[in-house]
C-alpha cells in the first residue's frame, strides 16, 4: 500500500506564518503537521509514500528526507495549482496497481484505518456535519454503497461530509478517471476535482463505501490550528517537570526548550529551541527557536525564531519577527 499526500498549497489563510514555510511544516503540539501524518502512517505499517509538493517544496523534501529516512518517499512537484484531482494525477507515475491511501496534508486524523482497509472495496472517510455546504458530500443507496458524490452542494442533500481520507483499491481506474478529467478539461469551480474523478469511477461500476472518521482536525486556519493543538495535547501531554516554572496540563514542552520563571498551559505547546522567561502562556503555540520574555499570552501563535518582549494578550506573529513592548 502507498500513501499519497498532497501538500502543494500556499496556505494563505495561515499567513504570516506561511510566508516563510509551507503550512504542513507549521508546529502543532510539538511537531510539524506533516510529522503527525507520517507518524500515523508508520503506526499502520505504511512505509511507501508519494508527497505532492508545490509551494516551498524543497523545505518539505528536506524535512522528510532528514527525519523519515525509514520511509520510501517519492516527491513530485505540482507546477500548477489546478485542484486536488490534478495533484493526485501529477503523482501517477509513482504508483502502479498497488492500493492507495490519499490523505490531505493539512488535516490530522484520529481514526482506525483498518475500518477502511477491511471493507474489501474502495472507501471514503466521512463525518456527519450539520452544514454540509462547505464540503464534498456522499449519497448512499440502501445497500450502503456510495452512488453519488457532490462537491459543496448548494442544498443540504446529505450530511455525510468527505473529510479528506480515501482508500483506493482500483488504482488504475482512478488514474484513468483523472486522466479523462484532464484530457476533456472537466472542471468544477475552475479546478480538476478528485470527487469528479471518483464519480467517474462509480459510473464505471467501481464500488465505494464509507467509513466513519470521528477525529477530524483541520489545520488550515489559525483558530483551527489552535483547536487541533488543544486536541492533540489532551491525548499526549508532556511529563517534563521544571524547577522554577509550572506546567499546567495538558501541555507540551520540548526538552530542548528553555523555560524560566514562567507558567505554561493549559493547552500550550513549546517547540525545540524555544526560550520562555518571566511569562504566562496558555492556549498557544510557541514555535521552533522563538523567544518570549515578560509576556502574557493567550490564543496566540508565535512563529519560528520570532522574538517577543512585553505584555501582550493575543498575537499571531510570523517567523523571524521581533516585537518589543518593554
Amino acid at each position: 500500500m502507498r500513501a499519497v499526500i498532497p501538500v502543494a498549497g500556499v496556505g494563505t489563510r495561515l499567513r504570516p506564518h506561511t510566508y516563510s514555510q509551507p503550512k504542513v511544516l507549521l508546529n502543532v503540539a510539538g511537531k510539524p503537521i506533516l510529522a503527525h501524518i507520517l507518524d500515523s502512517l508508520l503506526q499502520q505499517g505504511i512505509t511507501d509514500a508519494t508527497i505532492i509538493t508545490g509551494y516551498m517544496g524543497d523545505l518539505v523534501e528536506e524535512f522528510v528526507t532528514k527525519k523519515y529516512s525509514m520511509m520510501k518517499v517519492d516527491f513530485v512537484e505540482q507546477k500548477q495549482m489546478l485542484g486536488l484531482g490534478h495533484a493526485i494525477w501529477t503523482g501517477r507515475e509513482t504508483y502502479g496497481d498497488e492500493p492507495l491511501l490519499i490523505i490531505l496534508g493539512d488535516t490530522i486524523f484520529d481514526v482506525d484505518l483498518s475500518l477502511a482497509f477491511e471493507t474489501g472495496c474502495n472507501s471514503i472517510g466521512v463525518k456527519e456535519v450539520e452544514d454540509p455546504r462547505r464540503f464534498g458530500v456522499v449519497i448512499t443507496n440502501g445497500s450502503h454503497f456510495i452512488e453519488k458524490l457532490v462537491e459543496k452542494p448548494d442544498e443540504p442533500i446529505s450530511k455525510l461530509a468527505i473529510v479528506g481520507l480515501y482508500f483506493i483499491k482500483d488504482t488504475q481506474k482512478l488514474v484513468n478517471s483523472l486522466s479523462k478529467l484532464i484530457s476533456d478539461d472537466i472542471r468544477t469551480r475552475g479546478e480538476y476535482q478528485l470527487t469528479d474523478a471518483l464519480q467517474l469511477m462509480i459510473n464505471d461500476n467501481a464500488k465505494f463505501v464509507t467509513f466513519p472518521v470521528d477525529g477530524w482536525y483541520d489545520c488550515g486556519k489559525p483558530e483551527t490550528l489552535l483547536s487541533t493543538n488543544r486536541f492533540l495535547l489532551v491525548r499526549k501531554p508532556t511529563e517534563l517537570k521544571l524547577n522554577d516554572s509550572v506546567i499546567i496540563q495538558p501541555s507540551f514542552v520540548s526538552e530542548k526548550a528553555i523555560i524560566e520563571r514562567s507558567i505554561i498551559g493549559p493547552y500550550t505547546s513549546v517547540a525545540d529551541g524555544a526560550v520562555v522567561k518571566d511569562s504566562i502562556i496558555k492556549d498557544s503555540i510557541i514555535s521552533y527557536g522563538a523567544k518570549v520574555t515578560s509576556s502574557l499570552l493567550e490564543n496566540s501563535i508565535v512563529g519560528n525564531n520570532a522574538e517577543l518582549n512585553g505584555h501582550f494578550h493575543r498575537l499571531n506573529i510570523g517567523n523571524s519577527s521581533t516585537i518589543d513592548h518593554s
